[in-house]
């Protein structure tokens, strides 16, 4: 019988179109030639129609043509345990294997998904964010389907499925075209939560998709029940079973196996009795069965509904307290009354409901108080079993608080696993009941401080508020109050709220009593501070900052972090550029983290923008590349990557990389957008892409990228380089609006100047005004650009003196313009800026008419990617009777190369390197009136290093 009852649930009528649709898809995915390639099919309809049964014969098949299969099912009881279907599919491929074995199939994120996938523990440091645990598992899934590939997934009961690996999988679905790949996922569509809404719409290459099941005809449901009860079955019988299922391919089988059991004719003097047997399928009919089984079977029954799929029969026993024979008796009752079933064919594979209609009937016909109880039951024989806090902490979320300290101690442990294993949203839904239980008087403020650092991604107001209350607690640890305010000033700062991160750790400093936890707190104060655009004692803080940095060795971390906030504002306010490189360097002198897990990156960032300032823009790349790996090894796909992107383009920009800069910009853009419009990280994206686009000569498109992202007021609360509001203010210029250009200027005046903000190299918004009022008033454009060139001059950079001088140069008198020009090149040509290059040569050249320079004016702004700037040196050339150098080969980079290639240097290049490296330091006598060393000025530019930093940067130099 039992044979004949599998094969009868397996029978599937009127899909013929559907099972049509997977054999042509799994032809497309095994077949030859160039159309093979996955798909994605997804199968829709309300319970019961069958759609389980479609994914059991689409797995036979798949087997049937040697694909490799993961199957996977959501479970109305696991919702809220992260992960639970991505284990699934993954972790029986690679379970069982050595660590060695596993390490080599998870590559570079094996640290990072290994413990959302449950295969090792999660590492001490910093949590991956979910976007970066997101890409691992995209990776983790296409190598494991290219190796083992054909494959096929099976995602059932998809509207159950856990949020976090839902959410994956939707995205990832759109690969599946790409691999080869079938993915198949079935669901109730009035039951799909939002995070799947990509299944409903995307389309496909196997046809319109979702595709809905349609309940059965009355002559489908009349073969079914012929099949069961035998072709005698009459007409009036088999109707009224259609009319009494509405077509529901599950409940017309349990009908039929119910008339089939009480040894009922199928003739129509019989029909009236089936309203009431299909009846006691569902609900209330549902429970007075089960509880014809006896009140043990009862028991078990209601210890499976709460433990959900894939049960174990002893964990269910103990739930269930019922000893080992009690529990067979029991299993084997419910088996013959088709309420459970093995979850596989695997001999220790646990139970499973027939189907998840019947497991829900059950669970919600258990009393309400009973049920809270056998779920608190579970929790403490899931943990007793070894499966571990996170598993137990699903069946606590369904327990009422009773101030146990077990409770809140499980909670806690649990969401401290599913933070480190990148579930923040699972973490914070556990601390937010293990506060309702509540915790002991001296335990609150912890575990509201846990739950602030759960909800930091995604509830960053509810955090404050967390941490705020935290703070409001009585307890007795300093370190932990240290560690609240810390992170109250981190999500304050994220949110653009940074005067009041300031003073948070103000209100704080005063009454922190010991030496090094009140320098760490004033650390903070001074990073946020320097971030905050409207901070209204900012020479007062540099002198503070000053003095306490001047007195500190760098002993520790905190000490570190002080010198390079001193090295920071020392680049803002223009200070001399040694000083600047003085104390970055006192940083540097061991390595530098920028991964910490209680600190943020900023400090480290400002520590390599510093260098690129100071013309050390080989110096900045090299830290940045250090610092990204960090990121991409600790998972931090979003923000953190996106911020290295940006500033790592914009480093490139300085050196006048001009496409790979535009390449690296808008792969940061990319990153930034999923973190979310007018975000700190998002207001650098389009910033630097928009300078970038305008150094290349496309003003109309970064207009139009400025629209689309709404580029404009209001600017942010927090400083950003390059800063917004000049942005804006040189895109306005480009576009011709000059009035406009000139209003905003002026307010980037009043807003930096206060802030004694001097540094044109960081901020040229005196040299844009210049040029935007020197039509009008020459007078007090020549005075603009003679204050800049005294601030760039005691800075002391070459490229920001180069660049002074040349805008001072166009809005000069006739008579002043060469001479200005002549210094910029000779500035320029010993520095690594590029495009400042390119501009200042293609000025002098067009001001001497001389087609030599602006040859070489040409060959440098090719070798940029400043397009615009090649057009318009090239038209005065051959105004001239020049003639245009030959173009490199067609390729993008200096002399013909790019990659690698264009940081090569020549024979003479290294030579003219050196030749300066040895030279002593200047000591401020004048230029000698030669031309510029061209091979010493591309020697700069591949090193990216002025000449005092030569000798370093020929160091690390790596032909």
């Amino acid at each position: 019988m039992t044979d004949r009852r599998t094969r009868m649930r397996r029978t599937m009528v009127e899909r013929e179109a559907e099972l049509a649709t997977v054999d042509e898809a799994l032809d497309q995915l095994t077949g030859p030639g160039p159309d093979a390639g996955g798909a994605l099919l997804a199968f829709s309809g309300p319970a019961g129609l069958g759609k389980t049964t479609l994914l059991a014969e689409l797995r036979r098949r798949a087997h049937a043509r040697s694909c490799t299969v993961l199957a996977a099912r959501g479970g109305e009881q696991e919702q809220s345990q992260p992960f639970h279907v991505a284990r699934q599919l993954i972790q029986p491929q690679l379970a069982g294997t050595s660590e060695q074995e596993l390490r080599a199939a998870l590559g570079g994120w094996y640290s990072i998904v290994g413990p959302a996938l449950g295969l090792c523990a999660p590492e001490q440091g910093a949590p991956p964010d979910p976007q970066g645990l997101r890409d691992g598992l995209d990776w983790v899934l296409t190598h494991l389907v290219v190796k083992r590939a054909p494959v096929t997934l099976l995602l059932d009961d998809a509207h159950w499925a856990d949020p976090e690996s839902l959410g994956w999988l939707a995205a990832f679905a759109p690969r599946a075209e790409h691999l080869p790949l079938l993915l198949v996922v079935a669901y109730r569509p009035d039951e799909l939560p939002a995070d799947a809404e990509a299944f409903r719409t995307l389309p496909g290459r196997a046809g319109q998709r979702p595709l809905p099941l349609a309940p059965l005809t009355p002559a489908a449901v009349a073969a079914l029940v012929r099949e069961w009860l035998g072709d005698h079955a009459d007409d009036a019988f088999c109707q009224e079973a259609w009319a009494v299922t509405t077509g529901n391919p599950f409940e017309t089988v349990e009908l039929a196996a119910k008339v089939r059991d009480k040894g009922l004719p199928p003739v129509e003097a019989n029909a009236p009795l089936l309203r009431d047997l299909a009846a006691a399928q569902r609900g209330s009919g549902l429970a007075t069965r089960l509880e014809r089984l006896g009140p043990s079977t009862v028991r078990f029954a209601w210890a499976c509904a709460v433990l959900g799929t894939a049960i174990p029969r002893d964990l269910a026993a103990r739930v269930a307290a019922l000893g080992t024979e009690e529990a067979v008796d029991a299993t084997g009752r419910l088996r013959d009354a088709r309420i459970l079933s093995a979850a596989t064919e695997e001999p220790d594979a646990g139970l499973e409901f027939v189907h998840p209609l019947i497991a829900t009937g059950i669970y919600r016909a258990i009393p309400d108080a009973l049920r809270v109880a056998l779920h608190g039951k579970a929790a403490a024989a899931v943990v007793d079993a070894g499966l571990g806090p996170s598993a137990a902490a699903r069946h606590l979320l369904e327990t009422h608080p009773e101030n146990d300290p077990w409770v809140v101690r499980i909670l806690r442990e649990a969401a401290g696993e599913n933070l480190r294993a990148g579930a923040p949203e699972a973490a914070r839904r556990q601390l937010a009941r293990a506060l309702r239980e509540p915790p002991d008087f001296d335990e609150r403020a912890a575990v509201l401080y846990e739950l602030g650092c759960a909800s930091l991604l995604t509830e960053p107001a509810n955090t404050v508020n967390h941490l705020r209350a935290a703070l409001a607690e009585p307890f007795d640890d300093p370190a932990l109050r240290q560690g609240i305010v810390i992170r109250l000033a981190q999500v304050l700062s994220h949110s653009d709220r940074l005067a009041e991160a300031s003073e948070s750790l103000a209100r704080e400093i005063p009454y922190t009593q010991d030496v090094r936890a009140r320098l760490r707190l004033q650390s903070e104060q001074f990073m946020w501070d320097a971030f905050n655009a409207a901070e209204t004692d900012s020479p007062a803080r540099s002198r503070r900052l000053a003095r306490l940095a001047d007195r500190l060795a760098g002993r520790d971390l905190t000490e570190r972090y002080v010198i390079g906030l001193r090295a920071w504002d020392a680049c803002l306010r223009g200070e001399p550029v040694d000083v600047v490189l003085h104390h970055a360097g006192r940083v540097l002198e061991r390595p530098f983290s920028w991964a910490q897990e209680d600190r943020g990156f900023e400090v480290p960032v400002l520590v390599a923008m510093a260098h690129m300032y100071a013309d050390r823009p080989g110096r900045a790349e090299e830290l940045f590349e250090a610092g990204t790996a960090e990121f991409e090894r600790q998972g931090w796909r979003g923000a953190h990557l996106s911020f290295a992107y940006n500033l790592r383009a914009y480093i490139l920009y300085r050196r006048g990389r001009l496409a790979e800069a535009e390449d690296l910009a808008r792969a940061g853009l990319r990153l930034a957008e999923r973190v979310g419009r007018r975000t700190p990280v998002h207001w650098y994206a389009i910033a630097i892409l928009l300078t970038t686009l305008l150094a290349r000569g496309r003003v109309d498109e970064a207009w139009e990228l400025g629209r689309e992202h709404e580029y404009g007021r209001p600017f942010p609360a927090a400083v950003v380089f390059p800063d917004s509001q000049t942005v804006y203010a040189e895109l306005l210029l480009a576009r011709g609006q000059v009035r406009a250009a000139v209003a905003q200027l002026e307010e980037v005046d009043r807003r930096l100047t206060p802030r004694g903000i001097q540094n044109p190299a960081w901020c040229p918004w005196q040299l844009h005004l210049a040029r935007a009022v020197v039509a009008d008033d020459p007078h007090r454009a020549r005075a603009l650009a003679g204050d800049a060139v005294r601030r760039a001059r005691a800075f002391g950079a070459p490229s920001g003196i180069g660049q002074a001088l040349r805008v001072a140069a166009e809005v000069a008198a006739p008579e002043d313009r060469a001479g200005l020009l002549e210094e910029a090149v000779a500035l320029l040509a010993e520095s690594p800026a590029g495009y400042e290059l390119a501009r200042a040569l293609g000025a002098l050249g067009s001001e001497l008419r001389d087609v030599d320079l602006l040859a070489r004016a040409v060959v440098t702004a090719r070798a940029c990617g400043a397009d615009a700037l090649v057009a318009r040196a090239a038209n005065t050339l051959l105004r001239l009777g020049g003639t245009l150098p030959g173009a490199p080969d067609g390729k993008d980079g200096e002399d013909g190369e790019d990659g690698l290639a264009r940081d090569r240097l020549t024979q003479e290049e290294l030579l003219a390197a050196r030749r300066a490296a040895a030279r002593p330091a200047p000591d401020g006598s004048d230029r000698p009136a030669r031309g510029p060393d061209w091979a010493l000025s591309g020697a700069c530019r591949k090193l990216g290093s002025d000449v005092p930093g030569l000798a370093a940067a020929l160091e690390a130099y790596a032909p």
